[in-house]
């Protein structure tokens, strides 16, 4: 188990912490790490095999996705769920954007980093703007009509932040990575999406399967959130589901090897979608109770290997 250089990779990136802590909003920066490593282990281990000058910045956009992500669960009603998002949005306003506002936006350490990262990178703004729009569709119990609308969220919600990502390990220049991010996301929001499926059920809320797969195992929306659901033909739609995360995992790796090879640390969670689909497949894998998880150490020992093995 190689936990020395993941161990070794830890202490340099809080040592690159203490040599930047004189930069002007260093604290903001931190505190997105922090947030990442609490709240996203997998990409927060993954961002360790990044470029070090560029993590910061990795971590304030990643910890950006994870505030935007977490409204529904921060909110006890709709409207004030769309209070925060708009926040949000105003805080990336041009006038945000380029500094020109520095009181309430800046005084949010999430904000301040994210906006220092925009500048430092010239980050396009609608993106963002269209995740924030995106994650509207959480503070609601509406599912998707089809996979194609599913997909669509994923993309604005992972892949979006991907090819940010990306941005920021090349300095601007196009990695040719649009198609990887695109796989990428979709694999990867479906994955979290299935592996969220109890808390989702429990609460009212459908995410996935979408309606037109749960239809053609003759479910509805309400047989998923009642707990009514066949066991046999749930379990379908889900394998359904965990088919089309392979296929766009697969083409996601695909397309990874005519990509700069700098984004690569962006991409290593894709080796951990087998881990959790694995665990799907065993027998003793209930849909409403479990919470899939995998030990840490295994999720490190993946990513290590994967890191080392390259896309190419």
């Amino acid at each position: 188990m190689p936990r020395s250089p993941l161990r070794n990779r830890v202490r340099r990136s809080r040592r690159q912490v203490d040599a930047d802590s004189s930069r002007s909003g260093f604290d903001a920066f931190a505190h997105c790490e922090s947030l990442v490593r609490d709240g996203d282990p997998d990409r927060y281990f993954a961002t360790l095999f990044a470029d070090a000058t560029a993590r910061p910045h990795l971590f304030a956009l990643y910890a950006f996705t994870l505030e935007i992500a977490r409204v529904r669960d921060a909110v006890s009603q709709a409207l004030a769920g769309e209070i925060r998002l708009q926040w949000w949005r105003d805080a990336l306003a041009p006038e945000a954007a380029t500094g020109a506002l520095s009181g309430d936006v800046r005084a949010n350490p999430v904000a301040a980093a994210l906006l220092d990262t925009i500048a430092r990178f010239n980050l396009p703004l609608q993106p963002l703007l269209d995740l924030i729009d995106a994650r509207l569709n959480d503070l609601y119990d509406d599912p998707f009509a089809d996979l194609n609308q599913l997909e669509g969220y994923c993309g604005e919600t992972f892949s979006a932040p991907l090819r940010l990502a990306g941005l920021i390990l090349t300095d601007g220049a196009d990695a040719g990575d649009a198609d990887a991010a695109g796989h990428a996301g979709v694999a990867l929001g479906m994955t979290a999406l299935m592996r969220a499926f109890p808390v989702h059920a429990r609460r009212g809320q459908l995410m996935l399967p979408p309606l037109d797969v749960l239809g053609e195992q003759g479910l509805t929306r309400g047989d998923i959130v009642a707990g009514r659901a066949d066991s046999r033909k749930l379990a379908a739609a889900m394998a359904r589901m965990r088919d089309q995360i392979r296929r766009h995992r697969d083409a996601a790796q695909t397309a990874l090897s005519a990509c700069d090879p700098r984004i690569g640390p962006l991409y290593l969670p894709l080796a951990l979608i087998p881990l959790y689909l694995d665990r799907m497949e065993r027998g003793d894998y209930a849909p409403y109770e479990t919470r899939v998880e995998v030990p840490r150490w295994r999720r490190l020992w993946h990513l290590w290997r994967q890191a080392r093995k390259g896309w190419r």
